[in-house]
């Protein structure tokens, strides 16, 4: 006998709905193991330089492969403006150079990252080159989100202390934070988190005069 409940319609009907009111899986940054690639664990530059330009955004940890979704539009402001704060001061000051992503860093043979923005100190100018930064900016900043948190505040935190740099910074721009890290014998310590008028207490950028506000104004 024929179900009059389950009707062609009526099942489509109720797919519709299932999926209208299933919750959205935010996009994370995830290992990547279905490029033809030497294998996870044992990739190095020469392997990431030999990937395709297709626009996506590909990173080494300890030669594990890393693929980060395309940012979001907060995420593009507070980047852009934190990079126009940045460059302006620090260069105008004459005290090195600011770049943002995508500018490879390569801080080893098998770790390889584009930080949001990168700060070269003037005594470390000789590590930029026309095309990436070969050894550790003093200064990394990473705009933080849904997907990238976890990533940032341990592949790349662990990294980067490892790397010896001296100041990370991670800003949040649905909580208008931004939170300063110190490297302290070899680990980060947190200097505390920001927000509103506050300054932040950089020791590499002596007098910094922006508040955080500015950046997610």
């Amino acid at each position: 006998m024929k179900d009059e409940g389950t009707s062609g319609t009526d099942r489509t009907k109720k797919g519709e709905a299932e999926m209208a009111i299933a919750p959205d899986k935010l996009p994370m940054v995830s290992a990547v193991n279905d490029i033809q690639g030497p294998g996870q664990g044992r990739w190095t530059y020469q392997d990431y330089a030999a990937l395709p330009d297709d626009g996506k955004r590909f990173e080494i940890v300890d030669g594990v492969l890393y693929m980060a979704p395309s940012p979001g539009r907060w995420h593009q402001k507070a980047a852009g403006k934190l990079y126009n704060y940045l460059s302006h001061y620090i260069e105008d000051e004459k005290l090195g150079e600011v770049y943002i992503a995508p500018f490879d860093v390569v801080l080893a043979y098998n770790q390889v990252v584009q930080p949001d923005i990168s700060v070269i100190l003037n005594d470390h100018r000789d590590r930029i080159t026309d095309n990436h930064i070969v050894g550790a900016p003093d200064l990394v900043v990473e705009v933080i989100s849904p997907g990238s948190a976890g990533y940032d505040r341990r592949e790349k935190q662990n990294m980067y202390a490892r790397a010896g740099i001296p100041e990370y910074w991670l800003v949040d721009p649905a909580a208008h934070t931004v939170e300063v890290l110190t490297l302290e014998y070899s680990e980060y310590r947190s200097s505390g988190v920001f927000q509103g008028k506050a300054t932040l207490p950089t020791k590499l950028i002596a007098n910094f005069p922006v508040h955080v506000e500015q950046f997610f104004a």
